[in-house]
């Protein structure tokens, strides 16, 4: 089943709701809509709609002065006399209320049930209607799940569990995250931990450096502008490419007394939650920053993204848990526009003091 929302706000002056939806009577007669009015008990009215054809429409008008018209129609259904019909209803809306209109929203068709999914928030809790033509790629593993889906201007895009992660047309994300081309990586021992869509991966190969990488399997071949051929194989002449659980491989390179000068997080952004004692994945979060400082060189760096820059509260409590880690730090900041995220993103670099 598919079906769309098309939506008509008017913000102004205190409707009379009575005449208000009465005045509207007439047009929703014409099309054979069943009607439906609920009082809201001082708060305005509620009317819907109910049409042969499944059109519905819900008509809400506010007592401080905000009418929204929501017309919902199914798939099939006859787009010029959707529009013909929400101009007819904004004519007269506008007449009823006699000018008395500080602003008038039409909002584009929102569409449900369809077969393919083109809204994802951003980070900041915004909707964002990306233009996704077709799925390439949908499974679940034991952790997540996982999709790589197709935008026309973006290429094919990562999605794992309703967050986009990353799409082939993201390099200033990987370029963020490796320093920004300021660091020279020739002959030094590089540690990745996530990174599974081989674009980090791709970029440090071109470098000619080492790699020890944690990666989960899943974009060797719908995310080949990203990751290239670096994931046909896990094991190159300068990589390493290890599928299983970071956390104990950690633990064993801290044992052993195995550094590295780079190390690379590219598992998790920081949570969006503020109340890290109530969070798993600040506490996976923190275990994941000991450790890595732990197999650091002195003079290694440490780079992870962070999350969006207008979460300034979530950032604000990153940079708090970097003063309780084993050993002191010091850290940068940088803030970089990634293209499929449509927002800012926030990037840290940090070393040991």
């Amino acid at each position: 089943h598919l079906s769309a929302s098309y939506m008509i706000g008017f913000n102004g002056q205190a409707a009379d709701c009575p005449t208000t939806v009465h005045g509207l009577q007439s047009i929703f007669q014409e099309q054979e809509m069943t009607e439906t009015v609920h009082d809201t008990e001082g708060h305005g009215y509620l009317a819907t709609f109910i049409g042969k054809n499944g059109r519905l429409v819900i008509l809400r008008v506010t007592a401080h002065g905000l009418l929204t018209i929501d017309l919902q129609c199914c798939e099939g259904d006859n787009i010029v006399q959707v529009e013909n019909l929400l101009n007819t209803l904004e004519e007269k809306l506008r007449s009823l209320l006699h000018g008395n209109i500080k602003r008038v929203k039409r909002l584009p068709a929102l569409t449900r049930g369809a077969a393919v999914d083109r809204y994802w928030p951003t980070a900041d809790g915004r909707l964002v209607e990306y233009d996704i033509d077709r799925v390439v790629y949908d499974e679940d593993s034991a952790y997540q799940n996982i999709k790589i889906m197709h935008s026309q201007q973006f290429g094919n895009i990562l999605i794992l569990n309703g967050d986009v992660n990353l799409a082939e047309s993201d390099l200033p994300y990987t370029q963020a995250i490796m320093g920004r081309g300021q660091e020279n990586y020739a002959g030094k021992e590089v540690l990745i931990l996530g990174g599974g869509d081989g674009g980090i991966l791709a970029e440090a190969v071109k470098l000619n450096v080492y790699i020890d990488q944690m990666v989960i399997d899943g974009c060797r071949t719908h995310m080949r502008k990203a990751c290239g051929s670096v994931l046909d194989n896990l094991k190159g002449e300068c990589y390493q490419v290890l599928v299983e659980d970071c956390v104990p491989v950690l633990k064993k390179y801290v044992e052993e007394g195995k550094t590295f000068d780079y190390v690379i997080n590219d598992l998790t952004a920081v949570p969006i939650s503020t109340a890290p004692e109530e969070d798993s994945t600040w506490e996976f979060l923190q275990l994941i920053l000991d450790l890595s400082i732990k197999v650091l060189r002195p003079t290694g760096k440490y780079f992870t993204q962070g999350n969006s820059a207008n979460l300034t509260e979530t950032l604000a409590l990153y940079e708090e848990q970097l003063g309780r880690l084993s050993c002191p730090v010091d850290f940068s900041k940088e803030v970089v526009c990634v293209p499929s995220y449509m927002e800012l993103w926030v990037f840290y670099t940090i070393w040991k003091k």
